[in-house]
């Protein structure tokens, strides 16, 4: 890895309820493989040596996160989210040391593995502004139309998927996130507020598998990778 004094710290958002699950609890806390979504994916940061601590952005009305073993760990620091996932990750920031890289990732991607995150890490040499997992289109991608039809085909050279875990420096990412909602720009992941302010993050090529689970389909689809990665 390179030779950065800096520290990482993992940043994870998990203040949502993932209504599109249907589900009588929080996504976050459904199980896939016997374990909690959020175990699976906090597990992943809390034992890879290149992360310093890990901070989770909770609901203030969470009543499960204190049941999880990961709940009591050395590294880890819990902090009530806001209402938006940039306000959450906002919450975490301001618990971070200026000269931090912060590393933000979905509660909601279990499968995430430690190869990955070490070629995240290693691309700050090449992306000192910082970076993100991404994924290469590999399917033909239609742009539709309010009726349903097909408007057209998008050529899908140079699109990627945007993944997680996406790394950057503490004080240029707070403060782009905190202008962006200030302006009420729609931020929908970290990398489009450093967009706005005009900074092109890097991309990482990542594992297709490092899904973020989002319908009850994605379930078994985690657990399969899951299997495969032991």
């Amino acid at each position: 890895m390179n030779d950065f004094q800096e520290k990482i710290v993992a940043i994870v958002p998990a203040a949502g309820i993932g209504s599109r699950m249907g589900a009588d609890v929080p996504k976050q806390y459904l199980k896939v493989a016997g374990k909690p979504i959020l175990s699976l994916t906090l597990q992943v940061l809390l034992t890879h040596p290149g992360i310093d601590r890990v901070i989770v952005a909770l609901h203030p009305q969470d009543s499960y996160f204190s049941s999880l073993p990961e709940a009591r760990h050395p590294k880890l620091l819990s902090v009530v989210g806001g209402e938006e996932r940039a306000d959450s990750v906002l919450a975490c920031l301001n618990r971070v040391d200026g000269d931090d890289w912060a590393m933000v990732h979905d509660a909601a991607r279990p499968c995430l593995t430690h190869g990955d995150i070490d070629k995240l890490i290693d691309s700050r040499g090449l992306f000192p502004q910082g970076a993100i997992l991404a994924s290469p289109v590999r399917d033909t991608m239609k742009r539709g139309n309010k009726q349903g039809k097909i408007e057209q085909t998008v050529c899908r050279e140079q699109l990627w998927h945007a993944l997680t875990p996406q790394l950057f420096p503490v004080v240029s990412l707070r403060d782009n996130l905190a202008k962006s909602l200030k302006m009420k720009v729609n931020i929908t992941d970290e990398a489009s507020a450093m967009e706005w302010a005009g900074i092109a993050p890097g991309l990482v090529t990542g594992r297709a598998d490092n899904i973020k689970i989002t319908h009850p389909d994605d379930l078994r689809l985690a657990e399969l990778f899951l299997s495969q990665g032991e």
